[in-house]
């Protein structure tokens, strides 16, 4: 029961670790991201859940875990995850009130290369801080992994 709880927590965090280094990539060079890398990241999310999920069900199974910090490293996830997307959605607030907008509309209002450049900022925000989270995430299902 510990190996599978093993390799699924190192197989969360493999995939987590490459949609971070690839969102870290797109976000470095400032490129206009396509719908692939932001179902990369709800993949390494869903491996989130399922390691979380398969934790469960192995414990209620009677799995002993002789560290407990296994039980913190296994929710630290699924709450790293949810404030990123907390993060991630003040991202536009945040670009609107430094570039001075008061909202959507007056992003409507600016040059067609004034629109884009805000709709980028914005973009980049997001791809940003969820890559961030995908890198703690890693980190965190590697520790959990280390724990059994």
């Amino acid at each position: 029961m510990i190996g599978a709880a093993k390799d699924v927590a190192v197989g969360a965090a493999v995939v987590n670790l490459l949609v971070a280094a690839w969102g870290g990539w797109l976000w470095y060079r400032v490129v206009d991201t396509g719908p692939a890398v932001w179902r990369a990241i709800r993949a390494g999310q869903a491996f989130i859940v399922l390691h979380a999920v398969l934790a469960g069900v192995l414990y209620l199974a009677g799995m002993d875990v002789q560290d407990e910090l296994y039980v913190l490293y296994v929710g630290l996830p699924i709450a790293v995850s949810f404030v990123a997307e907390q993060l991630r959605a003040l991202a536009a607030e945040t670009v609107l009130d430094a570039r001075g907008l008061e909202n959507a509309a007056a992003v409507g209002e600016l040059d067609p290369a004034g629109q884009r450049s805000v709709v980028l900022a914005i973009v980049r925000r997001e791809l940003g801080v969820m890559a961030a989270g995908c890198a703690v995430a890693a980190f965190l299902l590697l520790r959990a992994a280390a724990t059994l």
